[in-house]
């Protein structure tokens, strides 16, 4: 499976399974710290998902990279209050090796990713 479509899946998976988790946790309240970041990794990792080849390169590490972040945050909330937080371990790692294979691919002097 080519790169770039590895990237697009993550994304498109990641994107709709985070905006999912907000209805099924009642998480639309305006004392959810994480409502905004949600919505922008859910945003910009579905207009990533859906851009032309070459655009998506650029967008989709960075998006990815975010949503590392967001969830790596997420992840150790649950930990402060003593659960373990599976999904957002899962996929914090997950987007931290697409964003980090992604980037790679995309450094001046590597090789040239396959276009999807």
């Amino acid at each position: 499976m080519r790169l770039l479509l590895v990237g697009r899946v993550t994304a498109a998976v990641l994107s709709l399974t985070t905006f999912v988790f907000l209805f099924l946790h009642d998480s639309w309240r305006a004392d959810n710290l994480f409502l905004v970041p949600d919505l922008i990794l859910c945003a910009v990792l579905l207009v990533g998902a859906l851009l032309p080849a070459r655009s998506a390169l650029v967008v989709l590490p960075v998006g990815l990279a975010y949503t590392t972040g967001v969830l790596t945050a997420s992840a150790f909330s649950y930990v402060a209050r003593g659960e373990v937080g599976v999904p957002s371990m899962v996929g914090a790692i997950t987007s931290a090796v697409v964003a980090m294979l992604l980037a790679r691919r995309s450094e001046p002097g590597a090789p040239r990713p396959q276009i999807a």
